[in-house]
């Protein structure tokens, strides 16, 4: 495995330290993605950060959003059966707060583009996942989440999205397929009539909502702290709904 450069992490315990007995950072593996960008898995102690290049995608320390991006939409299902499709596995603190609000008759659906986030979901990050994999109401395809979209009709009673920094193709660039109009038409096609696409983001961005309403959607913007309970950094959900 070739050397990397060693990242500053923001907000968690894989922070550069000044102590000389501090654990180091240790590059656990990387990923290649399907149109040559390049994942990597770093940790220090029990602690781990999944980046694209210098950008820190998700860490394991830094869940808040990502379990909000999940309940915020949960709470608004009034189906017992519902059917939510989730775009990217990440650390599964999305999936596991899904699981955790949805009743025994759901089903979630996972669509992940990397083996490697399921190798690594099984292996060094396995115990963040405390058994989600293993849920009777779990079905993980190794696919594209914007083709699981175009190819089901109407069946999804909420779609979450986590697949990027924001809304455009920065991890992906075929991702941008999910934020254009006739992508953003697509998931409301695939949504039953009062469902729910719901968008996470590093930033707001005024002219995505723009967009979500031109296809149709009523756009809620929801601002959430990174951290539980600090307001100095805050992301951005955009809980987009289907009329009935």
């Amino acid at each position: 495995m070739s050397a990397k450069p060693v990242p500053t992490f923001a907000h968690d315990a894989l922070a550069p330290q000044n102590d000389r007995t501090a654990t180091p950072v240790e590059l656990v593996d990387t990923a290649q993605l399907p149109d040559g960008g390049e994942l990597l898995l770093w940790r220090r102690g029990d602690d781990y950060s999944i980046r694209f290049g210098e950008d820190e995608l998700m860490g394991n320390q830094v869940r808040h959003s990502e379990e909000a991006l999940a309940t915020l939409v949960c709470e608004r299902l009034s189906q017992g059966d519902a059917r939510i499709l989730i775009g990217g596995l990440g650390m599964g603190f999305t999936l596991g707060a899904a699981l955790s609000s949805l009743s025994p008759a759901a089903e979630v659906v996972v669509a992940e583009l990397v083996p490697e986030i399921v190798k690594w979901a099984r292996g060094p990050l396995a115990h963040l996942f405390q058994g989600h994999l293993v849920d009777s109401r779990l079905s993980l395809e190794m696919a594209d989440v914007h083709d699981v979209i175009v190819r089901r009709g109407a069946e999804f009673d909420a779609i979450l999205l986590d697949v990027d920094n924001g809304p455009d193709g920065m991890i992906h660039l075929p991702n941008e397929r999910l934020y254009c109009d006739w992508g953003l038409r697509a998931a409301r096609d695939a949504l039953r009539p009062g469902g729910i696409l719901a968008i996470w983001s590093a930033y707001t961005d005024d002219d995505f909502v723009d967009r979500l309403e031109n296809a149709g959607f009523d756009v809620e913007e929801v601002s959430i702290p990174a951290l539980a309970g600090e307001e100095h950094v805050v992301h951005t959900i955009w809980l987009a709904s289907k009329g009935g």
